[in-house]
């Protein structure tokens, strides 16, 4: 029973995914939470609420965002294909959810497509999945 109401707790998703997405596109922006929600007619902690994914967003609510942050509605759907209903891509990875949702995360997710040249960017991507294979294997010697 009690693993039922965790499962029930949890944010669905999609929600989870349409919250990264309006982060991001209100960090690339440099827009303040308390601008949007000003903009919106919201409370700040509404603002938290949707990008944490704890609130859903209405269908008008999410017309209103992209307005404000200058996108297409489509923007907060963008990558969620690749995504299971258990909240993780379909290779098993963890959701980019919680990579998105953390200071570096989205640093890495603002600057990396400014990287012009396709030869830096594939070398940055090697160094990283060296440094994830390196930090798998100490876990396994632990």
């Amino acid at each position: 029973m009690s693993q039922l109401l965790e499962t029930e707790r949890r944010p669905n998703p999609v929600d989870l995914h349409v919250g990264a997405r309006i982060r991001m596109r209100r960090k690339l922006l440099g827009v303040s939470q308390e601008r949007l929600a000003e903009d919106l007619g919201l409370t700040f902690q509404q603002v938290q609420k949707y990008e944490r994914g704890a609130n859903r967003v209405s269908a008008s609510k999410l017309y209103e965002i992209a307005r404000s942050l200058q996108s297409s509605v489509g923007y907060f759907f963008e990558g969620l294909a690749q995504t299971t209903s258990e909240g993780v891509a379909e290779d098993g990875e963890p959701f980019v959810h919680d990579f998105l949702m953390t200071p570096e995360g989205l640093e890495l997710a603002t600057l990396f497509p400014r990287i012009g040249r396709q030869k830096v960017r594939k070398r940055i991507l090697e160094l990283v999945r060296s440094m994830a294979e390196e930090e798998g294997a100490g876990d396994e010697e632990d």
